[in-house]
């Protein structure tokens, strides 16, 4: 991959096009503004960075395949502040990382003489139709709907990755090709909005919770008006937590983040989407909870896939 961040983007039809994922941003002033915000946590995640190298810390070294993670990828604050480093020959480093934005990748692990931690390479399909059907196994209830028997309001969304194109459709109906329908999720709170309970995992585990919300006339979009940090226990119970872990187990999903809706007319929770290359933390949130929550992951990294 290029060290060029520039390429992974190209400007067209108004708005910045993602080459790898397919997905274009609208050019506004509130994307100007991301950027800028965005910076400013860059800047001290930057400093990190050069503390640990002066600081000399070598451990662990991660390897990343396909690709490397650009800086607003969780990953590369969480492992400049864990003191990691990054190690282009897999057979020196101690983690081993796929990392990939694609829905559907290969995800086959080199050949390594020595002992090395894998991460992620179980997970090659973070489609929404195998995230419904997967929670329905481990949840033992369902996402997932039949557009063309549903009698109601439903979710129509890509199958792709990070496309943020949900939008409500009437049942029944015939299915779109590459289209997934799932049950619409009653997550509104007071105030007009809606919350997303952004659960990161860490070796599988549910480490922290980003409590993201927006106005209900935009609730398919990534665009916060407020975010919060918190902890798993403070929002779901033990059962639920452990229904997290066995999704991410069923999912291969060692490092990333899902996306848990909690429907106020059952009280369950639905886990709508499931991403393997977080980008965080979320823009909306306080500089002073960014860096927290970093910290915090940064220990959990380096618990799980630290030298012992």
């Amino acid at each position: 991959m290029s060290k060029n961040w520039l390429s992974d983007f190209k400007i067209q039809d108004g708005g910045v096009l993602v080459k790898k994922t397919g997905h274009t941003v609208p050019f506004n002033l509130g994307l100007v503004n991301d950027i800028l915000t965005w910076m400013s946590f860059y800047s001290l995640a930057q400093g990190w960075r050069i503390w640990q190298r002066i600081q000399g810390h070598r451990a662990p070294r991660i390897a990343f395949l396909p690709d490397q993670p650009r800086p607003w990828y969780f990953i590369w604050p969480v492992m400049h502040a864990a003191g990691a480093i990054i190690e282009k020959d897999v057979n020196k480093a101690d983690v081993i990382f796929h990392f990939d934005d694609s829905t559907l990748c290969d995800a086959d692990k080199p050949d390594v003489s020595h002992p090395v931690k894998f991460i992620n390479f179980g997970c090659n399909d973070v489609s929404k139709s195998l995230v419904a059907s997967t929670f329905t196994r481990v949840a033992g209830y369902d996402l997932a709907v039949d557009p063309s028997d549903y009698d109601g309001l439903m979710v129509e969304k890509s199958e792709i990755n990070a496309a943020h194109d949900g939008r409500i459709v009437q049942g029944p109906m015939e299915p779109i090709e590459g289209k997934s329908y799932q049950r619409l999720v009653d997550n509104s709170i007071e105030g007009d909005l809606v919350e997303d309970l952004r659960t990161t995992l860490v070796g599988g585990e549910p480490t922290i919770v980003f409590r993201k919300r927006r106005p209900l006339s935009r609730r398919f979009l990534n665009e916060n008006t407020d975010v919060t940090l918190t902890s798993p226990q403070a929002v779901f119970s033990a059962e639920e937590i452990e229904v997290i872990k066995n999704f991410a187990t069923e999912l291969g999903l060692d490092w990333g983040g899902v996306d848990v809706l909690r429907d106020k007319r059952d009280g369950r929770i639905y886990i709508v989407d499931a991403n393997k290359t977080d980008m965080g933390p979320p823009v909306a949130m306080p500089l002073g909870q960014k860096l927290r929550s970093t910290r915090y992951m940064a220990r959990k990294f380096r618990a799980s896939y630290g030298p012992k």
